[in-house]
């Protein structure tokens, strides 16, 4: 069985309130778990210490037997200091989608030919 620590979603509409939860992987988001980790309120504010709550040792026994967590429940662990923290770069997130360059080459052009008719006079 493929197990997953991950997040189930709970709360009322625009107030979510996530469990953290060792689940199969075939589950739906919000189904059948297995056991309950901990709790994760994004409404608290990020120093609180009870945004984010975990049963270290049942996380560390699901882990031994071969979980995976998401991305979003890694980057906790992390925080807590149960993994090691993974190099992550998106060297594409900082450069300019495809409009935005063909937008930028089309000013550049403009200006060239406004710089040369100026020259010209």
């Amino acid at each position: 069985m493929a197990m997953k620590i991950r997040l189930a979603r709970g709360g009322s509409k625009k107030r979510p309130h996530y469990a953290i939860v060792a689940a199969d992987s075939r589950m739906p988001r919000d189904g059948r778990f297995i056991e309950k980790l901990g709790t994760y309120n994004p409404l608290l504010p990020k120093d609180s210490e009870d945004r984010v709550k975990m049963d270290m040792e049942r996380i560390q026994y699901w882990l031994g037997h071969g979980a995976q967590p998401t991305d979003r429940i890694a980057r906790m662990l992390e925080a807590a200091g149960v993994l090691e923290k993974k190099t992550r770069s998106n060297l594409k997130k900082a450069l300019p989608g495809k409009k935005a360059v063909e937008l930028a080459e089309t000013k550049a052009a403009k200006s060239a030919t406004a710089d040369e008719d100026k020259a010209a006079e």
